[in-house]
């Protein structure tokens, strides 16, 4: 997760303080939820609950809530506080803060039993930066995801560190065969790779794009749909291909895309108010855009060619696409 300044935090809060997310399973693991280590706190006791949704200023939670508890709860005031847990890439361990609350609803969630309920819970007060973070980074990848779909971030040695890439191998997916490539750009709704072989063999194809941001987090398959095949740096047997995503790309990927964008853009206010200037919102460095005149666009075309001297033989981490 990118570094956010204070301004940026209250731009989520401002932006999406009402706007609810649904932690189903996609979308708490690539927000590193870990759901055994959240729970409602009613004075000293400790109650296991799962977050069904949540704002920046409510959530609602699956909880047991015996008639026990409901009188502890009416003693306290209604006080009580809910118990975050996430484990983030960039953080050797989890990190846990509590948003204070007040319930103002309680539904039975008679399929598990008679105690268990539907809790809707208030926030009290602006919850911690960490959470405003987290929903605020996963709402704007979302949005972004729309705005700029198409804008496509050329994968060179600086933006792979931006990205949180450790490297630019991936693998296609043709047809049940996994061929090893290289990742040459990648956007929200596409990516071009460059890998060997036989322009019949990805024409039109449906394939599948394979790839993590590194060894301790989950590979990412994108199902993608090829636009276009071009010879690269003049070799027959090396190609650009350049696929668009056939289906929405998993969270996990947005939160990546979204990272790079939303660090150029910090860049960016950093360079404008160093000159005393207001900054404008700015967007990701994009390969130039193509001529309206040319073939049906796709939207991971190719950018610059793939960085050679003289000819394809490594990439920016020293591996040739051809070996195996």
């Amino acid at each position: 997760m990118s570094i956010v300044t204070s301004q940026q935090l209250t731009r989520y809060y401002e932006q999406y303080k009402s706007t609810d997310v649904t932690f189903n399973k996609q979308v708490s693991t690539a927000l590193g939820l870990v759901a055994k280590g959240v729970y409602l706190k009613i004075q000293d006791r400790q109650l296991p609950c799962m977050v069904f949704s949540s704002s920046m200023a409510s959530a609602r939670v699956i909880a047991s809530v015996p008639s026990a508890v409901m009188l502890v709860l009416k003693q306290a005031n209604n006080r009580l506080a809910l118990r975050w847990c996430f484990k983030l890439p960039e953080k050797v361990e989890p990190i846990t803060f509590f948003v204070t609350c007040r319930p103002t609803g309680f539904t039975h969630y008679a399929v598990q039993g008679p105690d268990v309920h539907f809790v809707t819970l208030e926030f009290t007060q602006r919850p911690p930066d960490d959470l405003i973070q987290i929903l605020g980074s996963l709402l704007e990848a979302n949005s972004n995801a729309q705005r700029r779909k198409d804008e496509r971030i050329i994968v060179t040695p600086e933006t792979m560190k931006k990205l949180g890439l450790e490297s630019r191998e991936a693998a296609l997916l043709v047809e049940g065969r996994s061929r090893k490539c290289v990742l040459r750009d990648l956007s929200f709704s596409g990516a071009q790779v460059v890998v060997s072989g036989s322009a019949e063999a990805f024409t039109n194809r449906s394939v599948s794009l394979k790839f993590s941001r590194s060894d301790q987090v989950p590979e990412m398959t994108i199902p993608a749909t090829v636009r276009r095949v071009e010879e690269a740096g003049g070799r027959k047997d090396i190609l650009a291909v350049s696929m668009e995503y056939s289906s929405t790309p998993p969270m996990s990927y947005k939160l990546l895309i979204n990272s790079y964008v939303s660090t150029i853009r910090k860049a960016a206010q950093d360079a404008q108010k160093a000159q005393g200037q207001t900054a404008p919102e700015a967007s990701a460095p994009t390969a130039p855009a193509e001529s309206a005149a040319a073939e049906p666009p796709a939207p991971a075309s190719p950018g610059p060619e793939f960085p050679v001297e003289g000819d394809i033989t490594e990439d920016a981490d020293g591996k040739n696409p051809t070996d195996g």
